[in-house]
């Protein structure tokens, strides 16, 4: 079976690119297209006190998180054809680009790191709600 659009949920880890690869090499004989996917953490999570300076501290990881997606697209060969930054629940976010943009492979890594951790545990919702096939890479 050949894919035409995969989403890629990755995280700013070294195993992304292993992800990444896998991804590529299914998505290559077909010349499939690949989209990016990471959840960006909420800095109100770690401290609520610091409410002045959240803004900031918002719009900081918001570039490193644009900066590691545009990162991982330049470390390899193959077209990226979009990049998404969400926020809160991976299914919600999964379930909404894949029918906008007629997914229909979504590939998960499975770590042990707080990102893959929420993946992991949004697995059976990805597959349940998302409508279109799921890969869960062992990394």
């Amino acid at each position: 079976m050949s894919y035409s659009h995969l989403l890629v949920a990755v995280a700013p880890t070294p195993e992304s690119h292993a992800l990444l690869k896998k991804a590529i090499a299914i998505a290559r004989p077909a010349n499939a297209r690949i989209s990016l996917m990471t959840l960006s953490t909420d800095p109100e999570m770690y401290n609520q006190l610091a409410a002045p300076m959240m803004e900031n501290l918002r719009e900081l990881m918001q570039e490193e998180t644009q900066q590691f997606l545009q990162s991982l697209a330049d470390s390899t060969d193959y077209p990226i054809w979009k990049r998404q930054i969400a926020s809160g629940e991976l299914c919600e976010h999964v379930k909404t680009f894949c029918q906008k943009y007629q997914v229909d492979l979504v590939i998960c890594g499975n770590h042990n790191q707080s990102f893959f951790s929420r993946a992991t545990c949004s697995a059976k919702n990805i597959v349940k709600e998302s409508g279109v096939d799921v890969l869960l890479v062992t990394l």
